[in-house]
């Protein structure tokens, strides 16, 4: 325990600028340590996160003279004294127990989804507490990406990308100028990214306000590991509000039109493009070609979950799940004739509940036929994907799917129509303008015929972006994927005054 407290001292020196002597004194006395908020009735601004923002009459950013305090980013954390000093400590404690040897049995042990999570730290102790908490079993499959700045750099940063599902800021401000900054990341924020601020004072006045403006979290230091791992998992594994990735299901209007191309395209699109998870299942059981484009050959399959709902748990999911990327899973078909792969709706009703616990976004490659589960899932689906030719059998059938698509969810957006191999020499083709009034929508995208682009790639168990980056099919399956997800993906990224400042 004496190791213990010192790591506590090295957290919180005299000299630390989060707390001082006229909050202490207050704070003993039971008085506000944060009296220049404004009262109640006109602090609400009406901004939130995922609302536009206010334009700021201060500049946001750091002078040179105070951004030099700030250290390199914590990318080599191995190499860092605290960092390595902090895993040993979390690695040497009994589950449950804090570093300071409290007993935490709080502490969820399902490990968190296949979460973004970028965190903004102002001090180096806590990027290294971030850091080891990011190492811990239950957030193994987040990606982590610790960067000092606190808020400033988060601003600067996501004006130009889309934000994460989980944001952690840290900040020693207070006042109006912490809410006019907090505004402006609402205004660059995606609406489903969750805020955690890591604060300077222990005030209830402050946390009410923070929690009135959208903030999901606010802690006050001292923490440890797993009081931040804590955190994260009360936001996404709450019993009461448990997490559900966004399914987005790809149906053809008619055998052959090239939907499971589209799906996977538009899956590896949405994880390499805009950085998201997610897990891609091929449910054609008999003919599923997802293993083969993604070149994977599992031994165990969706048909394996199906036969067994009640025993699929996380742990067994995570064995079936094939990692295709580093941000991609894939949850094959079994592709086999050997059996009739007949379940009840409640079963893929069942495992697809359990899969949508494991990432953000769930793309679901339907097979083109009509079965009480195959409607089942369409109609329950976030989003659907209607892939057509321009032919008058596709026509046909895609408006008769549109209609009973449209019809049985009129509080959704209709599905999202996409003409694959459009302008194929010598094949009479109904017009694009016809299928759009047919529809009474236009479709969203339309792909070309290159059957050498595709067929090479299909060969090469490739995605089209990996082989030609700069094909318009790989720029349509970009836009297509961010259509689904709501995001855009970032532009290239420009020098800034904290990557100078850092190397970045």
């Amino acid at each position: 325990m004496a190791d213990n407290r010192a790591l506590k001292d090295e957290f919180y020196e005299d000299d630390d600028p989060f707390m001082d002597a006229a909050d202490v004194e207050r704070m003993m006395l039971g008085e506000a340590a944060f009296d220049d908020l404004p009262p109640e009735e006109t602090s609400d601004t009406g901004h939130r996160f995922g609302a536009s923002a206010v334009e700021l009459d201060d500049d946001p950013f750091m002078v040179d003279e105070e951004a030099e305090a700030f250290e390199t980013p914590l990318e080599g954390e191995g190499d860092n004294p605290l960092f390595a000093e902090l895993q040993s400590e979390l690695e040497s404690a009994p589950m449950g127990e804090s570093l300071y040897g409290e007993i935490d049995n709080d502490v969820p042990d399902q490990p968190v989804p296949r979460i973004t999570i970028g965190a903004f730290c102002e001090r180096s102790e806590t990027g290294a507490l971030v850091s080891v908490a990011s190492e811990d079993r239950r957030l193994s499959k987040a990606h982590v990406d610790v960067q000092m700045g606190g808020l400033p750099a988060a601003i600067e940063r996501y004006h130009d990308e889309t934000t994460p599902n989980l944001l952690i800021i840290e900040t020693g401000m207070r006042g109006r100028g912490l809410f006019d900054q907090l505004e402006e990341l609402a205004g660059v924020c995606d609406p489903d990214t969750k805020v955690v601020i890591v604060g300077a004072t222990n005030d209830i006045v402050l946390y009410r306000e923070l929690i009135k403006r959208g903030v999901s979290e606010y802690l006050v230091p001292p923490m440890t590991p797993l009081h931040l791992i804590r955190t994260i998992s009360e936001l996404f594994l709450d019993p009461d509000q448990p997490f559900a990735g966004k399914t987005v299901a790809f149906i053809g209007s008619k055998g052959g039109v090239g939907s499971s191309t589209i799906a996977h395209n538009c899956a590896w699109a949405l994880t390499e493009n805009l950085a998201q998870d997610a897990v891609l299942m091929d449910m054609d059981l008999s003919w599923g070609t997802a293993g083969l484009d993604f070149n994977q050959d599992p031994t165990q399959t969706l048909g394996d979950a199906l036969s067994e709902p009640d025993r699929l748990d996380d742990a067994l999911l995570d064995r079936l799940l094939v990692r295709c990327t580093d941000r991609l899973s894939l949850f094959s078909a079994p592709a086999t004739l050997d059996r009739d792969w007949e379940f009840a709706p409640q079963d893929y009703e069942n495992v697809l509940e359990k899969v949508r616990r494991q990432a953000p976004f769930v793309a679901l490659d339907l097979p083109h036929v009509w079965l009480p589960w195959v409607k089942q899932t369409l109609l329950s689906s976030d989003e659907v994907v209607l892939t057509v030719t321009p032919d008058l059998a596709s026509l046909r059938n895609a408006k008769n799917l549109f209609d009973l698509v449209t019809g049985a969810r009129p509080n959704d957006e209709p599905p999202k129509v996409v003409v694959n191999m459009a302008g194929m020499a010598k094949r009479p083709e109904i017009p694009l303008k016809d299928f759009a009034d047919a529809l009474g929508s236009p479709p969203v995208l339309v792909l070309p015929f290159e059957p050498q682009l595709f067929g090479k790639a299909a060969n090469n168990g490739q995605m089209i972006h990996e082989l030609d980056p700069k094909s318009k099919a790989a720029d349509g399956f970009g836009h297509l994927a961010s259509l689904v997800t709501g995001r855009t993906p970032p532009p290239p990224r420009k020098r800034s005054l904290f990557s100078k400042l850092f190397g970045g």
